[in-house]
């Protein structure tokens, strides 16, 4: 198992979500994101709440972490939080009628277990959305490039492909139904160009939700 490089550095990685750059960005995934999600109302899980941004803003209800900081920013807000891994839910079977990772998939040491740990919490029908910067796209490119130089978070981040993770989910028993794109424009580019969600897998797009049922 990694260690947790978030523990340590929990509000700074909090803190990034309230800078202008953080909070366009969050912006326009989160609205891709809700956009896979449909409706309100059903019983979702967040694997990798981390502090509760994603879940706070979504509505959803439960999350578990591996990192017990940010767990106590994810309570505060609205979040049942639970310690665990995603390798081994601390839930029973059949509990949930939807299951997100965002940006978590890249963190996991072994992301098809995973997946099939989130089959396995899911009811009859559930759904999966994967939340993910694409290994292949400018922004994982450059996330992978700061990986290689150091940075606290990317050095332990393995990111890959739409393809790569579609596979994963099909060995886990999933079936991919649609996916939602954004963040069309290069990093660094302002807030104006860097493009909110489009249907489909859209070539180059810097964060993408996939979805899937069972």
């Amino acid at each position: 198992m990694q260690a947790n490089p978030f523990d340590n550095l929990t509000d700074r990685y909090d803190a990034w979500y309230d800078s202008d750059e953080g909070s366009r960005i969050f912006a326009v995934e989160a609205a891709c994101i809700q956009r896979s999600l449909g409706e309100r109302g059903a019983s979702w899980l967040e694997v990798g709440v981390g502090t509760g941004r994603f879940g706070g803003a979504l509505g959803i209800a439960d999350g578990v972490d591996t990192s017990l900081p940010m767990l106590k920013l994810a309570v505060s807000r609205a979040i049942r939080g639970v310690a665990g891994r995603g390798e081994s839910l601390p839930y029973l079977d059949s509990c949930f009628d939807g299951v997100l990772l965002i940006a978590t998939i890249c963190f996991l040491d072994d992301p098809t277990r995973a997946l099939s740990e989130c089959a396995r919490v899911l009811r009859k029908d559930g759904s999966l959305i994967v939340g993910m910067v694409p290994a292949d796209s400018p922004w994982g490119k450059l996330y992978r490039r700061k990986g290689r130089e150091g940075h606290p978070f990317y050095a332990t981040a393995k990111f890959y492909t739409c393809g790569e993770v579609t596979q994963m989910a099909g060995r886990a028993g999933f079936i991919f139904d649609e996916a939602t794109s954004c963040l069309f424009g290069a990093p660094g580019e302002s807030g104006e160009q860097i493009g909110g969600p489009r249907s489909g897998l859209i070539p180059n797009a810097g964060f993408v939700a996939l979805r899937f049922s069972l």
